[in-house]
This record gives C-alpha cells, sequence and structure tokens, in this order.
C-alpha cells in the first residue's frame, strides 16, 4: 500500500511518543514540536472535549504562535502532560518572552482511554493515566527526531490506548499528507495531519477486513486486572459500550504563512475529513478538536485572488489529509 504520507513532510515539524502498556497501563501522549513562529489556531467540535490553552489561539488572542502541541490520554487528568512539556520548552528557551521570563504557549487536548490496560491504578497504586513525567518524555523524544523522521504510528502516543466503534476496536495514531498541485514529489506547499483516533463512530473508509481485530470487550476495560488487589472498574466481556469514551484529535499543518484566522479556517474546513472517514462524528461523547500550525515558510501569493485560490485548496487538502490520516491510524498493519 502506498504510504499516506506524513504530517512531518512539512518542514521543520517534528513529532514525538511516550506510552506506557505494562503493569495495567495502556495510554500515552505525542508532541508536536513546531519551528519557531509558527501561527497556530484551533476549531474544537462535539459535546465533550477536554482541552488546554485553545482561548490562546484565539485571532484576538496577544500572541499568534505556539511552541508546541499535545496530543494525550487520560481525559480531563491527562491534561497533566502539559505541564511536562511546558517546563521542557521553557528550558530550552521556546516561548514568549516577558518581563518576567518566557512563557511557552503549548496547547493541548485529550481524548478518553482510562483504564484500557485493565485497571485504574496499577500495582504501586499510582494511576494509570499520562503525567507530567510522560509529557516531558514525549517532548524530548520529538526533540531527538531528525528534521522529516517518518511518524511511527499505530498504538502509540496518544493512540495507545485508542479505539473506535464503541470501543469494540482498536484505535491509533495515523498521520498523512497532500502536496498542492497533485504532485506529491513536487516543490509546491504541503499540508500534513496527525489524528489520534478514539471515535465513538465507525471508520467508514476502510475495509472492515483492514481493521484490526476486536478487543476482548466492548466496555471500558480490555484485561482482567494484571496484579492482586488492583482497582477493577467491574467490567466484563458481555458489557455494552460506554458513554463518554471517545474524542479525536487531530492537528494540520502547512508550510504556507497564513494568519491566525486563515489558520482557524482550515481547522473549520479540516473537520470535514472526520466527517468523511468517521460515521457518526462530533457527537455529544466526543470531544473533537482540530489544531493548526503554519509554519510560514512559504508565502502565499501577492495577487488577491491566487491568495483565495490556494487557500480553499488548502482547506480541501486540509480534509483529505484529516480523512487519510484516520484511515491510516486504524490500518491492521499498524497493530
Amino acid at each position: 500500500m502506498t504510504s499516506p504520507g506524513s504530517i512531518t513532510d512539512v518542514p521543520g515539524l517534528r513529532v514525538g511518543h511516550a506510552q506506557r502498556t505494562d503493569d495495567g497501563w495502556r495510554t500515552g501522549v505525542t508532541v508536536v514540536l513546531p519551528p519557531p513562529g509558527t501561527v497556530g489556531a484551533v476549531d474544537v467540535r462535539g459535546g465533550g472535549p477536554a482541552t488546554h490553552e485553545t482561548d490562546a489561539l484565539h485571532p484576538a488572542s496577544l500572541v499568534p504562535t505556539v511552541d508546541a502541541v499535545v496530543l494525550t490520554g487520560g481525559s480531563a487528568f491527562g491534561l497533566a502532560s502539559v505541564t511536562g512539556v511546558q517546563a521542557w520548552c521553557e528550558e530550552t528557551g521556546r516561548g514568549f518572552p516577558t518581563p518576567g521570563g518566557i512563557v511557552p504557549i503549548v496547547p493541548g487536548a485529550a481524548l478518553y482511554d482510562l483504564a484500557r490496560g485493565g485497571v485504574v491504578r496499577d500495582s504501586a497504586g499510582a494511576p494509570t493515566r499520562p503525567d507530567a513525567a510522560m509529557g516531558r518524555a514525549a517532548a524530548q523524544d520529538a526533540a531527538a527526531q531528525p528534521e522529516g523522521a517518518e511518524v511511527t504510528r499505530g498504538r502509540v502516543g496518544a493512540g495507545t490506548g485508542a479505539r473506535v466503534m464503541g470501543a469494540s476496536r482498536p484505535g491509533g495514531l495515523g498521520t498523512a499528507s497532500v502536496r498542492l498541485g497533485g504532485d506529491e514529489d513536487g516543490g509546491g506547499p504541503v499540508v500534513g495531519a496527525l489524528v489520534a483516533v478514539n471515535a465513538h463512530g465507525t471508520p467508514v473508509t476502510v475495509d472492515p477486513a483492514d481493521l484490526c481485530d476486536p478487543v476482548p470487550t466492548t466496555g471500558v476495560l480490555s484485561d482482567a486486572p494484571t496484579h492482586p488487589g488492583a482497582q477493577d472498574l467491574g467490567d466484563s466481556p458481555a458489557s455494552t459500550p460506554r458513554h463518554g469514551t471517545n474524542t479525536t484529535l487531530a492537528v494540520v499543518a502547512t508550510d504556507l504563512a497564513l494568519t491566525v484566522a486563515q489558520t482557524e479556517a482550515v481547522c473549520r474546513a479540516a473537520h470535514a475529513g472526520m466527517a468523511r472517514a468517521l460515521d457518526p462524528v462530533h457527537s455529544l461523547v466526543d470531544g473533537d478538536v482540530v489544531f493548526g500550525l503554519a509554519t510560514g515558510t512559504r508565502p502565499l501569493p501577492e495577487d488577491a485572488d491566487a491568495v483565495t485560490t490556494t487557500l480553499l485548496q488548502v482547506q480541501q487538502a486540509a480534509a483529505t489529509a484529516v480523512q487519510r490520516a484516520i484511515a491510516d491510524g486504524v490500518s491492521r498493519r499498524h497493530g
């Protein structure tokens, strides 16, 4: 199968992961590190979002740029991982300068994967969800990647405990890219997407034979407790899916020099890719989020009509990249 491309086809972007799958854990964090000066935006849909610093990405806000984007498991608890990324950014000089020091702008969003490894707390009594240390580890992994490095896909990072189809089948992390002008190897602008697929809905653009095999239970937990005395949620293989255990998270990026408002418009269009790939989407139990990044290394055309044409192409490419990344994330070949 031809590779769908990667978000790291956008020059300067790096992606890193951290995850745990032992001792009752099945969750993780993914961090996208953009080059300095990258413009950020966001569009949030669905009834159950868990987000951090999304208001800072509004076009009317003071700072137009972002220093990192965090996708995490752990539901709202997992947003603690953002603090680890912020601390790492501060230590490495990434942030908005203020009289009291730099302040890293690190938006993030969480999906629901609580106790997908079988327990609420592990053998040491720690809650099995991402924390600041896991966020820091993912940021360090991203920084260590060479420019243009292929993104690890499937059950990694924020996709480690992801599920789809009412939590009955594994989800995962996928990525794709689209080159404007139709020349995948040419020199035109590029739009990339990274998606952690944890949807209530069904992936409708993927042949069922290409999906990973069903997990042992359709409820919240996938395994029996891994040690005596582990705190279990009382699930059973015969239980029905539980509401509120979902959310699909995406990052779309381009090398074009877009404003915050233009980048936000790309985010809105990218949600169409979710709608093409998942049924249902943006439901009451999904907190679907699309972050947008514009690195600014490629200027827009000077002619106003050409600018409009380019923005329309970018919106279409963003939706296509998200659609392909979702199919990539749930593919059997990744897990």
